[in-house]
């Protein structure tokens, strides 16, 4: 699996830099939808998200099998069980001091799709508001 990811982000970068691969957004892209809350946009699909996409149209069935589980792996343990940690480092913070207050940021991946920290918050107990870009707090 290591060896076919390496060869498969290889294979994209490549693509890159012939230009025959572009990438579907731009940093203002990113930065409009991030300071609009708009986190569930389209722009935020599994092309633009953190863990790297092996799964395409010009792999071979036994290669698809494999950039599946790869996905699975990646966002098993780099978007869900980081969102987990970090959201239950946030919850054992505000129990351990009450009465503190607290400012909370974080990037835009702990937001992607499910099991955000925000989904691990809320269903702890907590409710969270979004504080849109220029809105005082």
């Amino acid at each position: 699996q290591v060896v076919f990811a390496l060869n498969q982000t290889l294979l994209q970068q490549e693509s890159l830099r012939r230009g025959s691969f572009q990438i579907p957004y731009t940093t203002e892209d990113l930065i409009k939808h991030y300071n609009c809350g708009d986190l569930s946009s389209i722009i935020f699909n599994h092309e633009t998200s953190q863990v790297p996409n092996f799964i395409n149209a010009t792999l071979l069935a036994h290669e698809r099998v494999t950039a599946q589980e790869i996905d699975s792996y990646f966002r098993q343990e780099l978007i869900y069980k980081r969102n987990e940690r970090m959201g239950k480092r946030v919850k054992d913070l505000l129990e351990e001091y009450p009465d503190k207050s607290f400012f909370f940021a974080f990037g835009a991946g702990h937001f992607m799709g499910n099991n955000t920290v925000i989904d691990v918050l809320r269903r702890e107990g907590y409710e969270v508001e979004h504080t849109p870009a220029g809105q005082a707090i």
